[in-house]
C-alpha cells in the first residue's frame, strides 16, 4: 500500500501537469505512448499473442489512433490506416500458411484500434473547446468512484460482487463508489459554477457520477476477467503497486469515452 500511495503520489501530479500545463500534443503523445504499452500488455504479457511482429504492429497502431485523435484526421485517411493496419494482420496468417489462428488478429484488433480509440477520448475532449476543464471529468469520476468503492466497501463490504473474477469487489463497494462519483461531480461542477463561470446542469451532474461509476465497475471488472482467464495478477509491473498501465487504466477505458459521449448529448457544463 505504501508504494502504491508514493507511486501515485510522483505520476498524478506529472500527469496534471502535462494535461493541465503543456500543449495538447503532449497529452496526445502521452497517451499514445500509455495505449502502445498497453497494447504490448494485453497481447504479450497475458501470453494471448506473442508474436513480435503482430505486437509491433498493434503497438504502433495504437499510437497512431492516439495522434489521430488529436489532430482529428478525415475519414478517408482513418479508413486508409485501418485498412493497412488490417492488411499487415491479414498478410502475417497469409504468411504462417493460414497457422496463425484468426482470434489472435481479433485481440490485436482490439489492442490496436478498439481500447486505443476508448481511451484516446480524453485526447479528444482536451483538443476541443474548455478541454482543460472538461478532461478532468473522466478522472474525477474514475478516481471518486475508485475511492469511494475502496472505503465504503472495506469499512461495509459483505456481499460478493464478482467473487471469482475480482474477489475485493463488493455491492457496498459498488455503491460507496457510485456516492463518491455523484460527491466528486457536484463538487467540481460547482467550482466550474462558481470559480470559472461556467453554466452547469446539477442534474446533469448526478447523471454523470452515476453512470461514470458504473462504468468504471465494468471496466474494471472487463480487464480482470481477462486476467482470471489467462492466470496473470497484473498486465505489468511499469508502475510499482499498481501494475501496468492497463491495471491503472482499465476503468478509464470505459469512463473516458462515456464522458465523451454524454458530453455530446447531455453537456453537464456550457461556457
Amino acid at each position: 500500500m505504501k508504494t502504491r500511495i508514493i507511486a501515485a503520489g510522483i505520476l498524478l501530479p506529472l500527469l496534471l501537469v502535462i494535461v493541465l500545463v503543456l500543449p495538447t500534443i503532449y497529452t496526445a503523445i502521452l497517451f499514445g505512448l500509455i495505449v502502445a504499452i498497453g497494447a504490448y500488455e494485453l497481447l504479450w504479457r497475458t501470453g494471448l499473442v506473442k508474436h513480435p511482429r503482430l505486437t509491433a504492429y498493434t503497438a504502433v497502431m495504437a499510437f497512431l489512433t492516439a495522434i489521430g485523435s488529436f489532430y482529428g484526421l478525415p475519414y478517408p485517411f482513418v479508413l486508409i490506416g485501418v485498412l493497412v493496419f488490417v492488411a499487415a494482420l491479414y498478410g502475417e496468417m497469409l504468411a504462417s500458411k493460414a497457422q496463425l489462428p484468426y482470434e489472435k488478429l481479433l485481440v490485436c484488433l482490439a489492442g490496436g484500434a478498439l481500447i486505443p480509440f476508448m481511451l484516446c477520448a480524453l485526447v479528444r475532449l482536451h483538443n476541443g473547446e474548455n478541454g482543460r476543464f472538461l478532461i478532468l471529468i473522466p478522472f474525477v469520476l474514475a478516481f471518486l468512484s475508485d475511492t469511494g468503492a475502496y472505503f465504503v466497501g472495506c469499512k461495509f463490504g459483505k456481499h460478493k460482487l464478482a467473487p471469482v473474477i475480482s474477489p475485493k469487489k463488493s455491492i457496498e463497494g459498488v455503491v460507496g463508489g457510485v456516492l463518491g462519483a455523484i460527491v466528486g461531480m457536484l463538487i467540481y461542477s460547482l467550482v466550474l459554477d462558481l470559480a470559472f463561470g461556467f453554466t452547469v446542469n446539477y442534474l446533469y451532474a448526478l447523471v454523470y457520477g452515476t453512470l461514470g461509476s458504473l462504468a468504471a465497475v465494468f471496466g474494471d471488472l472487463s480487464f480482470s476477467a481477462i486476467k482470471r482467464q489467462v492466470g496473470i495478477k497484473d498486465y505489468g509491473n511499469l508502475i510499482p503497486g499498481h501494475g501496468g498501465v492497463l491495471d491503472r487504466f482499465d476503468s478509464m477505458t470505459v469512463v473516458a469515452p462515456l464522458t465523451e459521449a454524454l458530453l455530446l448529448l447531455i453537456p453537464v457544463v456550457v461556457k
